[in-house]
């Protein structure tokens, strides 16, 4: 596995979580998720909205092929070896006017990814990793899952423990080592955007 080099002084815990693709199969108890539900429950939310909502299903539970069947089918191809899925939603409109009716929230979709990043930092520290994706069937959610429309279908993740990338599709084997990043100063700007 390559090793990943931080160029700032970082928590350890930033570059040991990755997105891998191999997992193995194994199942993942109830209360390791709920862990990582726990920590997502206390990321940062615009005027504490919470806007965030996590449906899920465990290997091993009848949702589960309910819930692959919801991925792109490449997504499927790799996935169905986790120990948990989870679809992220947001609330948009999780506030209320002045009238006591239903208002919108600029930042529901990025007070979710707070959210997801707690959750998937939380199973990196319990000895997992997460992987999320945006190869999803949206409508199919929407409708297979009970979703109301005020709800946005952000993503979906994966957890459980690393496996042996030779169960993947040959296609995916090389890429399965955590990439780099770009340097800060590609994208954190002193002053104003650069010209």
């Amino acid at each position: 596995m390559g090793t990943r080099q931080p160029d700032h002084p970082v928590d350890a815990l930033f570059v040991e979580r990755w997105s891998p693709r191999a997992y193995d199969g194994s199942e993942i108890p109830e209360a390791d998720l709920l862990t990582l539900f726990e920590a997502a429950r206390w990321a940062p939310s615009a005027f504490n909205s919470q806007p965030w909502r996590f449906l899920y299903a465990r290997r091993g539970d009848a949702d589960w092929e309910r819930f692959l069947g919801l991925l792109i089918p490449w997504n499927q191809s790799w996935a169905h070896s986790a120990s948990a899925l989870v679809y992220i939603l947001s609330d948009t409109l999780p506030f209320t006017d002045k009238a006591g009716e239903p208002a919108t929230s600029h930042t529901h979709s990025y007070d979710a990814g707070a959210a997801w990043a707690c959750f998937a930092l939380q199973a990196t520290r319990l000895g997992y990793q997460a992987h999320g994706m945006s190869g999803v069937d949206f409508e199919r959610v929407r409708d297979e899952l009970g979703v109301p429309e005020r709800y946005r279908i952000e993503a979906a993740a994966v957890v459980g423990r690393i496996g042996d990338p030779e169960t993947l599709p040959e296609k995916l084997r090389a890429r399965e080592i955590p990439s780099g990043r770009k340097p800060v100063a590609e994208f954190a700007f002193k002053g104003g955007w650069p010209t």
